[in-house]
Formats: structure tokens, C-alpha cells, sequence
């Protein structure tokens, strides 16, 4: 089991991961990635453009292993207020 921090940023802004979560299979990174984006996306709901945002996850090395846009489905945020 390997520890990732799953750091979002549209390049302005930024919110750090400093605990990360520990994941089994690598291949699982995507979808953690996504969840933590559906979680930034709610905490920030005075946002309204998340077309320049992106999870940036790194290991506990600091080397980037995955780079994923936000994905944001119609009217999911919308549910979750």
C-alpha cells in the first residue's frame, strides 16, 4: 500500500493535501482523484467555473503520477447543497 497526496488548483488557487490517503491498487488513483474533486467542489460552492481546475496527486516522494481535470456533472453539485 502506497500513501498519495491529492493536491486541486486551478493555478491561482489551491487546496494541499498535507495527510494524503493511503491506496492499494494504483490503478484506484482516478476515481479517489475524482472523489476529492466532487469534495472541493462542494466546499467552495461560491465557485462557478471549475473548467481550470485539476487534481495533481503525488506520491510520498513528491513525484507526480497523475494529473486529472475536474470533472463536474450537470446538476450534481446542485443535489449535493
Amino acid at each position: 500500500m502506497a500513501r498519495y497526496r491529492f493536491h486541486c488548483t486551478n493555478g491561482l488557487e489551491c487546496v494541499f493535501d498535507a495527510v494524503g490517503n493511503d491506496i492499494r491498487i494504483p490503478e484506484r488513483l482516478p476515481r479517489r482523484a475524482e472523489e476529492v474533486a466532487q469534495s472541493v467542489m462542494r466546499s467552495l460552492d461560491d465557485q462557478e467555473d471549475w473548467s481550470q481546475w485539476h487534481v495533481s496527486v503525488h506520491d510520498l516522494s513528491g513525484r507526480r503520477v497523475l494529473v486529472q481535470p475536474f470533472m463536474v456533472h450537470a446538476g450534481e453539485l446542485n443535489q449535493a447543497a
